[in-house]
Formats: structure tokens, C-alpha cells, sequence
């Protein structure tokens, strides 16, 4: 097998040849080390690497494995973090200038049960400053480039997170999603991204952006190896105020299972609205495939979706003016393009907060009506494919439109609601840039949304493409 096939193993291939011990721990790590070592000058995936400790690691699973001690899928499998995860004695940065000397005394409950499954941390990924923002075009750090194509944008704010598993550099990283931040990024390098229901994985730990809208989760090159991160990080967690206490489903359970009688919806009004030509075909083309497995495909209604990119600053930003307090008196600090959102939260009123949490609730309610008449949602993740680096704008078929708008149009109601929404890749623009598909289920329903985008995975070549760096 080619350094190049090795890297590019689906985890659950890496995960069966350790099992089998036809590989080791250290060799696939070796495999993706070196990878790194020739690829992130271009890339800049990780602001902290985290590789010695990785080494030793790899070689506790290598014993451990050896000595008929397996602990599961991800034992001696690289994995990445996201760096607004507390790690015990290696900073957390979050992206900001702020945290460059933060060290936790702790991890952060996501990281202790990566560990528990036996996974080898690589590092700690790049990221939009304070996760605020949807480019991973860092001030403090560096920008971090896509490996489909390096002079653009990764998505954001988990780029790195997703650039370092598009680029070889692991088989799975861990993510934030506050409005895209998990979904945007595996739109935008290929691959499968979960932002689960609110609750079902513990954001203990994790430098907040805004609590009530923070969700924790992975990235990876297929549903099923998100599936199989997602058996080992959800769950109950005491520590965390927003963790739901409910019994934790076998995430792979249904991957094999077809579409028929799936009822599948797209809401076409808003969510379809100025989409990039090769996007909009690009889904449509998901959806037939969707009808050919099984499933009934149906347009359905969801109007208070629209105003929720409206309401979104206002239910969230005062969220991030409470944490960033005391950042907010070295404003000179911040980078120019977080430093507005940042004040802007803590200048907002405290009327328009609620009144922003009371549409929310409106929304989440609308969402669960209709929910009840369809299994599923499917939509585009991002409007468009992703832009150039340092280019403050995107564009739909030529003309520049709001960069947000593009970025989180789509997602944005998903997370006022806190639902389960992945986003898998359905095609490849003209310019070979890979395209999303957002799949959203019912709350706590997310074994429905993982054989959606399984089913899909199977019948089409998409995640078998890879970057070619």
C-alpha cells in the first residue's frame, strides 16, 4: 500500500487493519506524520502540534492492541482536535491572542473519552479566531489553506480541523458548531460533518462561543467514520449544564439499512434561493439519488427559517459578551474582523435578547411540526463553494453577495433549533471544489440523519475523491 493509500484510509479501514494487526499504531501514525511534515507549510492546519505526545501514544495502542487488549474503533487511530478543546498541560487557544499562554489543568470531556477509546491526538487545529467567524483566516496564527485548492478558505470557524483530514493529516478531527462551523468546513473540503442534537455530546471544556448554540462534534471522510467517533464522544456529562440525560443510541446501527419508506423533505422557499449554479445542480442531482434508493421525496414549508440569519446575532452574540468580558477591555487585541462582533454582543439589549429567544423557540416549534410529517430535511450546506483567501466577499455566479449569507444562510436555523444536521459532500464544482449536502432530522434522531448519508455515500464516488497536493 502507498503512503498516499494509507493516509487516505476511511477510519473504519484503518481501524479494521489494527484490529487484524496487518498495521500498527506507529506506522499509520508515521504514515500521517509525515504527511504533515510535507504538506503543512501549505496548509496550516494546527496552531499547537502535538506529535511526541502522539508518538508515545501510538505506541502504548501498539502494546496494548499486541496484548489482545483492543478497546475499540478508535484505538491507535489519529484524531485531531479542534484548538478550543481544554487539553491538560498543552495550550488552547481558541484562536486568539488572548489564550496563547492558556493551559488547562484538565481536559475537556470530549478529549477524556477520545482518550478512554484509545485515539491518538495529533494536535490542535487551526481555527477562526474565538470560533467568530466562517474563513480560518487567523491574524494571530496564520490563515489556513483548503487542500482542494490553496489560495481558498477551508469554511470556518473548525477549518483547520476539517483541512488537516482533507489533507491526510488524520482520519478524524474534532470540531465546534455555533451557525456552521462543523458543516461549513466539511462542505467545503469533502467530507462528512455532525453537529448532533443539542446536548447529546458535552461542550464541558470547550472555550465557548455562545453556550446555548455551541455543539461539539466531528469531522470526517465518511458517515460512518463520524458514526463511529460519535459511539465513542456522545453521552450524558454532569459537568455540563446543557447535557441532556438520555439514553445514548449505537450511532452505526442503521448505516446499512436502505431509504424506503423514508420520507424526505425540501424545502425549497429560502433554503434554495441564489444558489451557485454548480451547487444547485450538484444537490439536485443528491436529491434523485435519494428518490432512486427508496426514499419519497416531497417540497415542504419552513417560512420562519428565513429570519433566523436576522435573529442570530442577537440570540448569540450577548452569549459571547458574557466569556469574552474581559477580552473586551484589550480591544486592540482582536482581530479586525472579530473585534466588531465581539462589541457588538455586549451592547445589545437585553429586551432584544429574549425577544430573539422567543422567535427561537417559535422556530424550534415550527421545525418539530413539520418534522412530524417528514423524517428528514434536505438542503444545500453552503450557497456557494468557497471563496479566495483575504477576499471579504463571496460570489454567486459573478455577483458578490454577504459572505455570511453564503457560509450560514443555510445552517443557521438549524442551530436556532438545535437540531441534528449533517453535511455530506454531493459533487464537485467546475473548479473542482467539493460541494455539501445538509441533512437534518428530528431532535435526539440522529441514527435516521447517519442512514441518510450513508445510504447516499454507497451509492455515489464523491468521498473516495481526495485532494491532489
Amino acid at each position: 500500500m502507498s503512503a498516499q493509500d494509507l493516509v487516505y484510509l476511511t477510519l473504519r479501514e484503518a481501524a479494521d487493519r489494527l484490529r487484524q494487526r496487518q498495521l500498527s499504531p506507529v506506522e499509520l501514525l508515521d504514515a500521517v506524520l509525515a504527511r504533515t511534515a510535507l504538506l503543512e507549510p501549505q496548509i496550516n492546519a494546527y496552531i499547537t502540534p502535538m506529535f511526541d505526545q502522539a508518538r508515545a501514544a501510538a505506541a502504548q495502542a501498539e502494546r496494548e492492541i499486541m496484548g489482545g487488549q483492543y478497546r475499540g474503533p478508535l484505538h491507535g487511530i489519529p484524531i485531531a482536535l479542534k484548538d478550543n478543546y481544554w487539553t491538560r498541560g498543552v495550550r488552547t487557544t481558541a484562536g486568539a491572542k488572548f489564550l496563547a499562554e492558556f493551559v488547562p489543568t484538565e481536559d475537556a470531556t470530549v478529549v477524556t473519552k477520545l482518550h478512554e477509546a484509545g485515539a491518538v491526538i495529533t494536535g490542535k487545529c487551526n481555527m477562526h479566531e474565538l470560533a467568530m467567524g466562517g474563513t480560518t483566516t487567523n491574524p494571530h496564527y496564520g490563515a489556513t489553506h483548503n487542500p482542494w485548492k490553496l489560495d481558498r478558505i477551508p469554511s470556518g470557524s473548525s477549518g483547520g480541523s476539517a483541512a488537516a483530514v482533507a489533507a491526510g493529516f488524520c482520519y478524524a478531527a474534532m470540531g465546534t458548531d455555533t451557525s456552521a462551523s462543523i458543516r461549513g468546513p466539511a462542505a467545503a473540503c469533502g467530507l462528512s460533518g455532525l453537529k448532533a442534537t443539542y446536548g447529546r455530546v458535552s461542550i464541558y471544556g470547550v472555550i465557548p462561543y455562545a453556550w446555548s448554540f455551541d455543539h461539539a462534534g466531528p469531522l470526517a471522510r465518511t458517515t460512518e467514520d463520524v458514526a463511529l467517533v460519535m459511539n465513542a464522544i456522545a453521552g450524558y456529562d454532569p459537568n455540563d449544564d446543557g447535557s441532556a440525560d438520555l439514553p445514548t443510541p449505537d450511532f452505526t446501527a442503521r448505516l446499512g439499512t436502505g431509504l424506503q419508506e423514508l420520507r424526505i423533505g425540501v424545502p425549497r422557499d429560502y433554503f434554495f434561493d441564489n444558489l451557485e449554479t454548480d451547487v444547485g445542480t450538484a444537490i439536485e442531482t443528491a436529491i434523485g439519488v435519494l428518490r432512486d434508493l427508496g426514499a419519497s421525496v416531497e417540497e415542504v414549508s419552513f417560512p420562519s427559517a428565513a429570519i433566523a440569519p436576522t435573529l442570530y446575532p442577537f440570540a448569540s452574540r450577548p452569549e459571547a459578551a458574557i466569556y469574552q468580558e474581559s477580552f473586551l477591555q484589550q480591544p486592540d487585541d482582536y482581530g479586525a474582523d472579530v473585534r466588531p462582533t465581539a462589541e457588538m454582543g455586549a451592547v445589545i439589549l437585553a429586551t432584544d435578547y429574549l425577544r430573539a429567544q422567543r422567535y427561537r423557540a417559535a422556530i424550534r416549534k415550527e421545525l418539530a411540526g413539520l418534522l412530524r410529517r417528514v423524517d428528514a430535511l434536505v438542503t444545500p450546506t453552503a450557497r456557494a463553494t468557497p471563496h479566495p483567501i483575504g477576499r471579504r466577499w463571496s460570489e454567486i455566479n459573478g455577483q458578490p453577495v454577504n459572505p455570511t449569507l453564503v457560509a450560514t444562510g443555510n445552517t443557521v436555523p438549524f442551530s436556532m433549533s438545535g437540531s441534528p444536521a449533517l453535511s455530506v459532500n454531493c459533487g464537485f464544482s467546475a473548479e473542482g471544489l467539493p460541494i455539501g449536502m445538509q441533512i437534518v432530522g428530528r431532535a435526539w434522531d440522529e441514527p435516521t440523519v447517519l442512514q441518510i448519508g450513508a445510504a447516499y455515500e454507497r451509492a455515489t464516488p464523491w468521498h473516495e475523491r481526495h485532494p491532489s497536493l
